[in-house]
């Protein structure tokens, strides 16, 4: 089972080709041609669930500086180039200076090799994609603002080419949503935890986002209203009774199978959390908080597990212990649609060479192996508070981690590595945990992600995905490194 997106993917893609204008009337049809081209084009990348703006031909000066002020209207999340034939760089130029997204240069001809036998001046400039190439990206690095990628290939039944293009209309997604997105933040850090502390300013400064100040009373006023008998909560109870399995305990003394009391608190929770987010129009969570003991503002806050799990597998990046570095992560990594729970390391595994990879919750259940289990957890370790707690093993095959970290100046740096998902037993904890395998060996990687300074928890996702991430990162302007690349 997999639970549906809440809201449905897009981006602004803004595409523009480049021509030189004196070739139009020396080669008759040539202008119609370039046309051509560039339709075929913005048919792939309409089939990216992205809307597309094709601000058609610029080429010559006059035309360049005419078009900027509508591109910069657009607010484009990438703008791609068309490089349908040889133009001169002020067709570039002035708007690469004025633009704050992504620029991809594509250089994709119609053919894979000429027909030199036949050949003419006029099937040569169908076929110029490169030739400006080098110019554009000397005059880009020439204005300080390289651009973010060239893409070379043929234009239509080129796999590496297509791949490209969808890869950046995936991190247009990421973009589109990062760039405005609301992320609740509510409570405090969980005490003593100085890597969670973080400036919301330099959230906003970094990527966009507003971090929106949240109240537990926000979410309590629509908790302490509900009864097992309200419509909504008993909807709520069916929908977790059909997407997690419950079975007997295992050989820990603190999990037991499910109780009554506790699906119930969890749906009271999973309907509070729902009614408030669409409240406060938020697009990801973070959140620690405590209360009195034995109050019934701690039985809410401390069983948000099970609705914070579904929200998140529905693209709604719910993060534990206020971190909301790594909700970003969660965030970006579900809009590449690879999935992003909330992680951290576990136990070594020295016998298989691996490392358990998991948390007590938030986490993406449709990235799941197999259904996912609810126990109840009659502590939950290190918090106060008791209730069902959420336990699956990771899809096995590639995986990636991303850890926002903080560097000595204050910066976001992106920490990133792939490695696999191995089949293989967990713990029966009422946690989510999966047997992780990182080049060259366990102890090495470990040793290597450590000192690049991560927030000690991550987003996992499935895929090798560290060249989207680090392109992410540049599109930022923030520091990445890869620690290790999956074979």
């Amino acid at each position: 089972m997999q639970v549906a997106r809440r809201k449905p993917l897009t981006a602004e893609i803004a595409v523009f080709s480049v021509g030189l204008d004196t070739y139009w009337k020396q080669f008759p049809g040539l202008l119609e041609e370039m046309k051509r081209k560039t339709s075929i084009l913005l048919k792939k990348l309409e089939g990216n669930q992205v809307h597309v703006t094709d601000f058609g031909m610029v080429d010559n000066a006059v035309k360049a500086y005419e078009t900027l002020p509508a591109i910069k209207a657009a607010d484009p999340d990438v703008l791609f180039v068309d490089m349908v034939t040889y133009a001169t760089s002020v067709t570039f130029g002035p708007i690469l200076r004025e633009m704050t997204c992504p620029v991809v240069l594509l250089a994709l001809q119609p053919l894979s090799a000429m027909d030199y036998a036949n050949g003419t001046t006029f099937l040569q400039l169908c076929n110029d994609d490169l030739c400006s190439v080098p110019e554009f990206t000397g005059v880009a690095i020439r204005m300080g603002k390289p651009v973010s990628d060239v893409i070379i290939g043929v234009l239509e039944k080129d796999k590496e080419a297509d791949r490209k293009i969808r890869q950046w209309c995936r991190i247009a997604h990421v973009r589109h949503d990062l760039r405005s997105a609301r992320l609740g933040l509510m409570g405090h850090v969980l005490d003593t935890m100085l890597d969670m502390q973080t400036d919301p300013a330099a959230v906003t400064a970094a990527f966009g986002a507003h971090a929106v100040p949240c109240e537990p009373d926000e979410i309590f006023s629509e908790y302490e209203n509900l009864s097992e008998k309200d419509p909504e909560v008993e909807k709520m109870s069916g929908r977790i009774l059909e997407f997690f399995d419950t079975p007997d305990p295992g050989a820990d003394p603190i999990a037991e199978k499910l109780t009554h009391a506790d699906l119930l608190t969890a749906s009271r929770a999973g309907v509070a959390l729902e009614r408030f987010i669409a409240k406060k129009k938020l697009d990801g969570f973070a959140y620690y908080y405590e209360a009195r003991p034995d109050s019934e503002m701690r039985k809410m806050v401390t069983n948000f597990i099970v609705g914070n799990s579904l929200l998140t597998g529905a693209g709604f990046p719910m993060c534990g212990e206020f971190d909301i570095k790594t909700c970003i992560a969660m965030l970006i990594m579900d809009r590449l649609e690879i999935g992003g729970s909330f992680a951290e390391f576990h136990p070594v595994d020295f016998d298989r060479d691996t490392v358990l990879v998991g948390h007590d919750g938030p986490h993406h259940v449709n990235i799941a192996e197999c259904k996912p289990v609810l126990r109840s957890l009659k502590k939950y370790h290190g918090k106060p508070g008791s209730g069902a707690g959420v336990e699956f093993n990771i899809k096995t095959g590639p995986i990636t981690l991303l850890s926002i970290g903080v560097t000595a100046e204050g910066k976001f740096k992106f920490i990133i590595a792939e490695g696999e998902s191995l089949p293989g037993p967990i713990p029966p904890t009422g946690n989510t945990n999966t047997h992780g395998k990182f080049l060259p060996d366990v102890r090495s990687f470990l040793t290597s992600w450590c000192k690049e300074g991560p927030t000690h928890h991550f987003a996992l996702g499935i895929g090798h995905h560290a060249e989207e991430l680090a392109k992410i990162a540049e599109s930022f302007h923030v520091e990445y490194k890869i620690v290790t690349k999956g074979a």
